[in-house]
């Protein structure tokens, strides 16, 4: 099933904001995309944490155009990694623009001549950050992202991602970026892909987002089931009791802070208890979220503000 094409009702007033509402990621993301270097390091080498500066990153390297002259940073400080570390996180997102978001076989050949391309473009800086700094986990996370798109063995991309864990165990974004590595539809099964999220998610801090990772397995699953077996996957018992849990020791639990990242990882709660038909659970999340819709997860479904919006709709309905 691709894409999921059920509509639910308009979506008056609903927008996309790129920074999902964050004064520091808007301010970041204009610094890049005003090559104010200062401020991208301010904030970039501010982040209190290896989560945080994945998150940051996230927005910072998925702005347009930092190909065009991230090079002059690089040659006017040639001793500094952030400017290589940003070249190399964009160049992931650029390749991954390159290829689009369809599956292989709906994937012309010239597209993934230029993935190719850019992905090794893309991992020259990522490799230099890591020899430079081997601690620094934001490089080696992008190069978690990369082993995918790289075909690299199961092996490697197992490396990988141990050497973020080895440094910051429960790290959300590696967790899930190594989850897609262990996908059917790129190169595990379901078998390895449901064996790692849920040890991960048993092994979680409370308060923690790693346990989305398991939600976003399922959503996974559902979407390579064919039309009827797959909304009946997702309202099975098991699968609601694995979501039920998983929110109940991250988003529900009373360790949990709200900082830098967590709205992508919201809306893959919201729409995975949602279309599971834990209503109540779905509504606390949304109550959470409010107006902040996503492109994460919610393009797996069709439109994304339609799709969020009807989501919400139901939940609140059944509330009421």
């Amino acid at each position: 099933m691709w894409p999921f094409r059920k509509r639910g009702p308009a979506a008056a007033g609903l927008t996309i904001d790129p920074a999902n509402g964050d004064p520091q990621v808007r301010a970041l993301m204009t610094a890049v995309a005003t090559r104010e270097r200062s401020t991208i390091r301010a904030i970039l080498d501010g982040a209190p944490d290896p989560d945080t500066q994945a998150y940051l990153m996230e927005y910072a390297a998925g702005v347009d155009g930092v190909q065009d002259w991230i090079g002059e940073w690089i040659a006017a400080e040639p001793h500094a990694t952030l400017p290589l570390l940003l070249k190399g996180c964009h160049g992931v997102f650029w390749a991954w623009e390159a290829r689009g978001g369809a599956r292989a076989e709906h994937t012309r050949e010239e597209q993934f001549r230029e993935f190719h391309r850019r992905l090794r473009i893309a991992e020259n800086p990522l490799d230099e950050v890591a020899d430079r700094d081997p601690d620094n986990v934001t490089a080696w996370t992008w190069l978690v992202t990369s082993a995918r798109g790289r075909q690299v063995a199961p092996d490697e991309a197992a490396a990988r991602f141990a050497e973020v864990v080895k440094r910051h165990p429960a790290h959300v974004v590696a967790h899930e970026q190594h989850l897609q590595y262990l996908c059917a539809k790129w190169f595990g099964s379901d078998e390895q892909m449901f064996a790692f999220a849920r040890e991960a998610a048993a092994a979680a801090p409370v308060g923690s987002l790693v346990p989305e990772i398991l939600v976003v397995a399922h959503i996974e699953k559902w979407l390579s089931l064919p039309r009827g077996e797959d909304d009946a996957y997702l309202r099975s018992a098991p699968v609601r009791a694995d979501m039920l849990a998983a929110v109940q020791k991250s988003l529900f639990h009373p360790a949990f802070t709200a900082g830098v990242g967590w709205f992508p990882r919201a809306n893959s709660f919201a729409m995975g208890l949602e279309k599971a038909g834990e209503l109540e659970a779905a509504a606390r999340v949304f109550d959470m979220i409010g107006d902040r819709v996503t492109e994460w997860p919610w393009s797996y479904s069709g439109d994304v503000v339609t799709e969020f919006a009807a989501a919400r709709e139901r939940v609140y309905q059944h509330r009421g």
